[in-house]
């Protein structure tokens, strides 16, 4: 996912997306955890497009969106 694709969505799709990743990492953590993970670098890209989707959010929320 990058940036620009974030950017272009509205506050509630944003909010919608961050659960849907956090129920994304909580699944592959548990995948992991039961050596059931086919690609282990898949945590890592969730965990980021985490942190782009909450950026943007806090974005908006500065510039009073």
């Amino acid at each position: 996912m990058k940036a620009n694709e974030v950017r272009k969505m509205s506050a509630a799709e944003l909010e919608t997306k961050l659960a849907d990743l956090k129920k994304d990492l909580f699944n592959l953590r548990l995948q992991h955890a039961t050596n059931q993970l086919d690609n282990p670098l898949r945590i890592a890209e969730v965990k980021k497009d985490i942190a782009r989707v909450k950026t943007i959010i806090r974005e908006q929320q500065l510039a009073g969106r």
